[in-house]
């Protein structure tokens, strides 16, 4: 699932209109699991000058950088900080790390021959999902008409639900990758491969 779908469930779920701090907290969750493919992706491409198409079809698969898609994306870890948050009672925190899980739990059920090894450090099992959010060959055409329209009706949602025009305007900046390029084209093209 793209990255800003991600964002937009864990603040559909953990946002609180009277906390505003749960929609940062929310949308940062939903970001941060992806932040080191981000970071690791624009420093081969941009900085080591790695070829693209050496990025995507070997780096990306090599144990080092699945090394860290295990901790980023791992049940264990994003379950351990949502266990925390709710002992301490922080409902900030509960928004951040619950949006991480859900990320995770989303990218379990979205990801075939990119899937990352979610149950580390107990287990290297890795859950091939029949599903791909950008491979047509696993459906991704269709997951895409489909997230499409969840990122439409999660930004509808939200931006009743809240009240604030910063936050409406925060949901909408979020929505925008998504929406924008769909909007443009008419197609789904600028879905794939945003993480």
């Amino acid at each position: 699932m793209n990255t800003p779908s991600h964002m937009l469930i864990g603040a559909a779920i953990f946002a609180r209109p009277l906390e505003p701090k749960t929609l940062i907290a929310a949308l940062a969750g939903g970001l941060v699991p992806d932040l080191p493919m981000f970071a690791m992706i624009l420093w081969a491409t941009r900085v080591a000058k790695v070829p693209e198409n050496e990025v995507f079809g070997r780096l990306f698969f090599s144990d080092e950088w699945q090394a860290v898609f295990a901790v980023d994306h791992g049940f264990l870890v994003w379950g351990a900080l949502l266990a925390g948050a709710v002992w301490l009672r922080s409902l900030t925190l509960r928004a951040f790390a619950g949006s991480g899980l859900l990320h995770a739990a989303a990218d379990f059920l979205t990801h075939r021959d990119d899937a990352r090894r979610q149950f580390w450090p107990v287990s290297d099992w890795i859950f091939r999902s029949p599903v791909s959010y950008w491979d047509a060959r696993y459906y991704g055409d269709v997951f895409g008409l489909f997230e499409v329209g969840l990122v439409v009706a999660l930004t509808a949602l939200l931006c009743w639900r809240l009240r604030r025009w910063r936050e409406r305007a925060l949901v909408l900046a979020v929505a925008a990758p998504i929406l924008v390029p769909v909007l443009l084209t008419g197609g789904l093209h600028g879905l794939h491969g945003m993480g």
